[in-house]
């Protein structure tokens, strides 16, 4: 599918966005969309996207999985990476963690993040930059820990922090 132009095109600019711009826009709109309430939970969305990456890039430097275009000939790259490993997929583990998160948050964000999610996964497959398992993989991680996050504090981390001021 990724030998496609435009589908690869596609794919490229969702993996692009993935990256970082579409959670960091949401990130700077959040507070105007929920207000204080909203900085208060874009405070724990940060915290938890920090433990996210320390997470995956800790994983990612043990396991070495070697991405699927350096294993196999057959299979290109379509975009750079943007590091060695594939296991777990970064981008999957952000984009779900993201996805609960920002649902969480702001529920009518729901309708834009999980699509946008399910994309970037499948987005990393597609550009030759990961196996199956480490986007399944990611996925979970990702759930484990926003739920998590929100089981431990369920009205967010900063609750009436900022409010108290």
């Amino acid at each position: 599918m990724g030998h496609q132009r435009a589908i690869r095109l596609l794919f490229k600019g969702i993996s692009r966005l993935g990256d970082g711009v579409f959670w960091y826009t949401l990130a700077i709109a959040l507070p105007l969309l929920a207000g204080m309430q909203g900085l208060e939970k874009l405070g724990h969305i940060t915290v938890t996207g920090l433990l996210c990456i320390l997470i995956y890039s800790q994983l990612k430097n043990r396991l070495v999985r070697k991405r699927p275009f350096i294993s196999f000939p057959d299979i290109h790259a379509h975009t750079a990476p943007l590091d060695k490993y594939s296991f777990p997929s970064g981008h999957t583990m952000n984009a779900v963690n993201f996805a609960v998160l920002f649902t969480w948050a702001f529920p009518p964000l729901a309708y834009i993040v999980v699509p946008f999610a399910f994309l970037v996964a499948l987005s990393r497959v597609i550009l030759g930059m990961h196996y199956p398992t480490d986007v399944m993989v990611g996925a979970l991680l990702g759930l484990i820990l926003s739920y998590g996050s929100i089981l431990m504090f369920p009205m967010g981390m900063f609750n009436n922090l900022i409010s108290g001021f």
